[in-house]
């Protein structure tokens, strides 16, 4: 669940706790948490509902002028969902962003080792990420040749580790990132020195 920056900024004020999305199937539940750039949300309710339920109070807390405003948001066929929410405190992904000591970057590459498994591509995105910052999920992915939604998933991976954080369009590495990627290519220099 995605939300525009003068709606961060009042959510990060208190001003905004309800938001209404059209949903063939809710992206939240209740009792989840959501991270976002202005803080981790506890999700209370998810409900759908009609549109004539939209008052113009609940459209107010959910960061709109008026209810007319709400629903002239909320065009399209999929059901209305209510989502009540509460901040609850900064993200934790923010603290890990600037953590580069060396034991945290040890252990994530560990963690991106385990990731890279199957079939490596964790070096690939953060690669393209780091040369694109700003552009468009979807641009990043037909660069790769993937689909939008799966490139996402994989971008949330290293988000959750602290390795990128969203821009108001498309990503950039954060410090941690960017001390993972310098690591990474100097483990594939031709001069790097072997470790102990």
């Amino acid at each position: 669940m995605l939300f525009k920056a003068p709606v961060l900024k009042a959510i990060a004020e208190g001003k905004v706790d309800l938001a209404f999305r059209r949903w063939r199937k809710p992206t939240v539940k209740a009792g989840g948490t959501l991270h976002t750039p202005a803080g981790l949300l506890a999700i209370d309710e998810v409900a759908i509902i009609a549109a004539e339920a939209v008052t113009d109070a609940d459209a107010i807390r959910a960061g709109y002028a008026s209810r007319a405003a709400a629903l002239a948001a909320l065009e399209g066929e999929a059901p209305i969902h209510r989502i009540a929410f509460r901040r609850t405190g900064e993200d934790p992904r923010k603290a890990l962003r600037l953590d580069v000591s060396e034991a945290a970057l040890t252990e994530v590459e560990a963690q991106l080792a385990r990731l890279d498994a199957r079939a490596p591509w964790t070096a690939v995105v953060l690669d393209l990420i780091a040369a694109n910052p700003g552009v468009r999920a979807p641009d990043l992915a037909a660069r790769l040749r993937r689909d939008t939604a799966p490139f996402k998933t994989d971008v949330r991976k290293l988000k959750a580790l602290g390795l990128t954080e969203s821009l108001e369009v498309g990503y950039r590495l954060s410090p941690r990132g960017e001390a993972v990627r310098t690591r990474r290519l100097q483990a594939r220099s031709p001069d790097a020195k072997p470790q102990a």
